[in-house]
């Protein structure tokens, strides 16, 4: 029996003494007692929290609460995802979007159909399809007399991801999927269009309304009204579900701006088709046929041809606003490029494998989406960590890093999600990092460099609370920013314990 107790305390890196004593704890380490002490608040009573610090060189450990634990990470997902495009597309990848036909173009007509095929770019504009018109005028092409097809055949026709939730469907953050798409501007939101609304010229006439790009597609359906000066805007913009219609109700001011609204459209491979042909025909080219949806016949030929910008340029946008469609792509571009199939059993494959050589024990997590929408995402900490940690041997990691948000940074593509958070303290232009956010999960993974110049990687993620605890999240990026091993610890950073906000989400257009 002792030596059963001395083989024990062996491996638990004890010893015995005379007594067989139990040993002594180990003593906390500073750093480990002030973190301790920012995880101990109430807002923790009955829900869970997991915090891992490690040194981003090394990886030795620092610290570790409940790092093996299994959370919802949110949008912290998305370090897997675009790690894993880095590596299997490659930072030079480019999307493309071509047009085709069967039949000759003679004598400026094309006697067939004319095929608009995307593979997958979340980056295409209407600038983009106009410039596909331009190459079909320059070929020569003047008139088209049979149909104008969209294929997004590149993937399947899964439009939205497991345990997506039915009233997220109508909001930017939540678009369907397709190889065909196209998003309103530069924020690249693939699969919306834009609603401006404005007040008419007195009280009581409708509100005016214009729709970015214009397109056939989506069906405006205005009720909503001009109020007196001063009075509340209640403008709502709702798109009905399983429709294109955009219901616009409310009342909006008068004398007030222009607002934005962003909704999502039903099969975006229509919408894009539909503001091609507008393209086609601000460059004289008439289609005789209708937009309808079918596979690119084999053998086509190619006469016009749009291409995005690399991913490694994607990784700004994407990272920067947590753009969940850029996330969903790449899951499916990877699934078509590395095993032929565009689909989410087929990409995620590749993410967990990519992950998997990253170090990260794929037995213990469960990916089922790229973005973090899904409520069946399973990680924890500890492989959040293995992620970062191993992504810094890539030749690509500095373009992947600089894409991070930056913690209080107010420019919007530099400090993304952060921008606003950890401002005006030692974090602020140091922690790079990757926020999460759905009901009850918030989340902030990445690195930071303590006032000794010692680079650290951290992930926090937080379930089940019904107080935000996104403060303590801030004050544990501020303490790890501002402390030495060498000096004194600093003071200590305390969590403002506040009422939530109005809007806590990383999708701030949704608020």
């Amino acid at each position: 029996m002792v030596a059963a107790v001395a083989a024990v305390a062996a491996v638990g890196g004890g010893f015995v003494g005379q007594s067989a004593a139990t040993p002594a704890a180990v003593q906390a380490t500073p750093l480990q007692q002030r973190l301790d002490g920012l995880l101990n608040d109430s807002r923790y009573d009955g829900s869970q929290v997991a915090l891992v610090v490690r040194d981003a060189t090394t990886g030795e450990t620092l610290y570790d609460k409940n790092g093996a634990e299994r959370l919802l990470p949110a949008s912290n997902t998305k370090l897997f995802t675009s790690t894993a495009a880095m590596h299997t597309l490659g930072p030079s990848y480019r999307f493309h979007t071509d047009v085709l036909a069967t039949a000759p173009v003679r004598g400026g007509q094309l006697l067939g159909d004319l095929y608009l095929k995307g593979y997958g770019d979340p980056t295409a504009l209407e600038s983009d399809y106009a410039g596909l018109a331009k190459q079909l005028k320059a070929a020569g092409v003047r008139r088209v007399f049979g149909d104008l097809v969209a294929d997004d055949t590149y993937f399947d026709h899964v439009r939205l991801g497991d345990t997506w939730s039915w009233d997220d469907e109508p909001y930017y953050y939540s678009a369907q999927i397709s190889a065909l798409t196209l998003a309103p501007n530069t924020d690249y939101d693939s699969g919306t269009a834009i609603v401006e609304t404005r007040p008419g010229a007195a009280a009581g006439a409708p509100v005016k309304l214009d729709l970015l790009p214009a397109n056939g597609v989506l069906k405006l359906v205005n009720t909503a009204t001009t109020g007196a000066a001063g009075s509340a805007n209640t403008i709502s913009v709702d798109r009905d579900h399983g429709t294109n219609v955009v219901r616009i109700t409310g009342s909006m001011p008068l004398g007030s701006a222009v607002e934005q609204d962003w909704v999502t459209v039903w099969e975006p491979e229509l919408y894009a088709a539909d503001v091609f042909r507008r393209a086609l025909a601000a460059q004289g080219i008439t289609v005789s046929g209708t937009i309808k949806n079918a596979a690119t016949p084999a053998g086509a030929g190619r006469l016009a041809r749009d291409e995005s910008m690399t991913v490694g340029e994607l990784m700004t946008p994407f990272l920067k606003l947590s753009n969940n469609m850029h996330a969903e792509t790449l899951v499916k571009t990877m699934g078509a490029v590395a095993e032929a199939d565009g689909s989410w059993p087929a990409g995620l494959d590749v993410v967990t494998k990519y992950a998997k050589s990253l170090g990260v024990d794929t037995s213990r997590i469960r990916l089922s989406d790229g973005s973090g929408l899904s409520r069946k995402v399973n990680v924890t900490a500890d492989s959040v960590t293995d992620v970062l940690i191993g992504a810094q041997k890539e030749s690509w990691w500095k373009q992947w890093y600089d894409a991070l948000p930056i913690a209080g940074n107010p420019d919007r593509f530099v400090g993304g999600t952060l921008r606003s958070r950890m401002q005006n303290t030692p974090a602020a232009n140091n922690l790079h990092g990757k926020t999460g956010s759905l009901t009850g999960v918030t989340a902030l993974s990445g690195y930071v460099t303590n006032k000794d110049g010692r680079k650290l990687v951290f992930s926090m993620i937080s379930n089940n609370y019904l107080v935000s605890p996104r403060s303590i999240e801030d004050a544990v990026g501020v303490t790890l920013a501002s402390w030495s091993d060498q000096a004194p610890p600093p003071a200590v950073v305390a969590p403002f314990k506040a009422a939530s906000p109005a809007c806590e989400s990383e999708w701030d257009k949704a608020c």
